[in-house]
Formats: C-alpha cells, structure tokens, sequence
C-alpha cells in the first residue's frame, strides 16, 4: 500500500486496509470507529448465517444504526451534525469496497 497522505488515517478492517481523509482533532474517534467496526463484520462473518464483504458490511452499518436509533429515543446519542462527517467518510471506505 502506498504511503496515505498526511490527512490521511489508515483503518483495517476484516484485514484489509483503507485510507480515509480525517482532520487530526477526529483522528482517535475514526480509529475507535473503524475498531468497532471491524469487531462487529467479524462477528457476523464468524455467525456464518452472512455470507460476503459487502452483505456483512450492510448488515454492521444496520445493526450500528438501529443501535443509534434507540440510543437516540432514549437521550443518549450525539447529536446527528457531530455523526455526518463520520458517516460520510464511511460511506466512501463502503464505496471503494465496491469498487474492488
């Protein structure tokens, strides 16, 4: 892989790597995302009901937006505006899965 550029994080997930444009203040929350991320795709991978990246992948975002859904009914997630640049920079890494 070649060398991201300097805004650039490099997140693995289900072993494979992606750049992701991130501002250095959301470096730490992209990292923690990302873990998360790859725990929950592992999981489904392992329940073996899921089969393929791209399946497992839409399920953890499901999975992870229903969460937040219900987070949200009860008052304890962040305010959406704080989730849009996460979500986006998702959408792209879920984007270049595609592409592959």
């Amino acid at each position: 892989m070649s060398k991201p550029p300097a805004n650039a994080v490099v997140v693995r997930i289900l072993d494979r790597e992606y750049q992701v444009a991130c501002p250095p203040e959301e470096r730490d929350a992209l990292s923690s995302a990302a873990r998360q991320l790859d725990e929950r795709m592992r999981a489904i991978r392992a329940s073996g009901h899921v089969i393929g990246l791209e399946r497992i992948a839409v399920m953890a975002a499901l999975n992870l937006s229903h969460e937040l859904l219900v987070a949200g009914k009860s008052g304890n997630a962040a305010p959406a505006q704080d989730l849009h640049p996460l979500i986006s920079r998702l959408d792209k890494t879920l984007a270049q899965l595609d592409a592959e």
